[in-house]
């Protein structure tokens, strides 16, 4: 498989994931883009990296770059994703991967039409304990799939500037949360769920602070989703078959779950990757898509997400200040 060349378009937490989990398997970042120039030399120099653009927009005109991976706020996804697939990169973007659906669909297309790999970078779509269950619900073992219940919550202090609760950054438990929870869901559903209903709590600039989701889709599967960024729960799971259930905690990056046959209340004990590989999971995956060896980016589960998202958004009549040109 070819040498990829990868561009970080961001320098944050994810970006120094991004540079540790290529480290790991033997690679290096090839280049850096920052909007603070600064920022980009002390992250090239802190892992070897050879090249830091002067520009931000150089990144998308550099004819070495094969992939590029944003992680910078939500709501400058859109604008990075129309210059990288205009100009031919592939790009893995953090989520959420843009505000709404109408921007996906947007880039969705320009990536059709330049033949390039686009996804969001969903961890739950690469670990490997989520492959290693649904080889075990495919066996039929536990019967059809009746419920789901989803709990995220974090305690962020109430700093009305930061990005969670900044409406100007495209804050809120939704976009920053629960879009891990909602992948989970449409990861296990057999399809898209289209019954949603929901009720939300606002925090004081207008976002999101905590909300509740019902979804059914034709199947009759259903899934509750609990979110929070002002009161902390346990990120728990439980998936219920007919003849069992399964229990995942820290599920957006688990390697653990545990399944209960209610025939007989007997117990098995799943485990399957690490925790501390899953950018590495990503970027392996990532790979092999751009090489065409197999795509498993999961590209249509986040298209279902999204929708779910931008309709939740659309019933509680919550935008934020790009939506509402």
């Amino acid at each position: 498989m070819k040498d990829l060349k990868w561009a970080t378009l961001g320098t944050g937490i994810i970006a120094n994931q991004l540079a540790q989990a290529l480290e790991a398997r033997g690679q290096k970042i090839y280049s850096v883009a920052n909007r603070t120039h600064s920022k980009g030399i002390e992250f090239a120099e802190k892992y070897g990296i050879e090249k830091v653009y002067d520009n931000i927009d150089d990144v998308f005109d550099d004819e070495n770059v094969d992939i590029i991976y944003i992680s910078t706020p939500h709501n400058t996804h859109i604008e990075y994703l129309r210059r990288a697939l205009k100009a031919g990169k592939h790009v893995l973007c953090e989520k959420s991967i843009t505000l709404n659906s109408d921007e996906l669909d947007e880039a969705i297309e320009l990536a059709r039409e330049n033949n390039l790999i686009l996804a969001e970078a969903m961890t739950i779509f690469h670990m490997p304990i989520y492959k290693e269950l649904n080889k075990i619900i495919e066996s039929g073992s536990l019967g059809k799939l009746r419920l789901i219940q989803m709990n995220f919550g974090s305690f962020k202090e109430y700093d009305m500037t930061n990005r969670f609760f900044n409406r100007n950054l495209a804050g809120g438990a939704l976009l920053d949360i629960g879009v891990y929870a909602l992948s989970f869901v449409r990861w296990f559903m057999t399809s898209k769920p289209n019954e949603i209903l929901s009720q939300v709590k606002y925090a004081e600039t207008g976002v999101d602070e905590q909300a509740s989701i019902l979804l059914k889709n034709d199947e009759e599967e259903m899934a509750t989703v609990i979110l929070s960024l002002h009161a902390k729960q346990p990120k728990r799971a439980t998936i219920s078959f007919e003849k069992g259930y399964v229990e995942m905690y820290e599920y957006p990056r688990g390697q653990e779950a545990v399944i209960t046959y209610v025939v007989d209340d007997s117990k098995e004990i799943i485990k399957a990757g690490d925790t501390e590989k899953a950018l590495q999971y990503e970027v392996a995956d990532m790979e092999e898509a751009v090489a065409g060896i197999e795509n498993n980016m999961h590209l249509d589960y986040t298209k279902d997400v999204m929708d779910i998202m931008t309709q939740l958004r659309n019933d509680w009549g919550m935008v934020y200040p790009e939506e509402e040109k």
